[in-house]
């Protein structure tokens, strides 16, 4: 199982960015698939997560309205879209795969399989 996060950058505030999630190596409607990031010093954060099996979406508090999750099935791929980008967002972005409850979809240990990071920096 591998996954292939790309589209990190550099880009000033109120800009915006697309990452990308590419798998390989496993069926992607059998995994839910959900970005997280971590800035130095501090915890690791469920930014959105997308229930494959579902449809559902979920987003941190913290973005919700200017991030948006999405999957495209053809391509094996699942995208964040991030909008209205502010400072407080640089940091390294991660996407994983795994099989979370619920309760516990937004929550990095619920996540068996992460690809590398793909660094994001909002800057002026």
């Amino acid at each position: 199982v591998q996954l292939q996060a790309s589209g990190g950058g550099l880009v000033q505030p109120g800009g915006s960015l697309r990452l990308s999630c590419a798998r390989s190596g496993f069926v992607y409607d059998d995994y839910d698939i959900g970005w997280f990031r971590q800035a130095p010093g501090k915890a690791r954060e469920g930014v959105s997560c997308i229930s494959v099996r579902s449809g559902a979406t979920y987003y941190a508090d913290s973005v919700k309205g200017r991030f948006t999750i999405s999957r495209d099935s053809a391509e094996n791929t699942v995208y964040l879209q991030m909008n209205s980008l502010k400072p407080e967002d640089t940091t390294v972005y991660y996407c994983a795969a795994g099989r979370p409850i619920t309760s516990a979809i937004m929550r990095g240990e619920s996540y068996a399989y992460w690809g590398q990071g793909t660094q994001v920096t909002v800057s002026s």
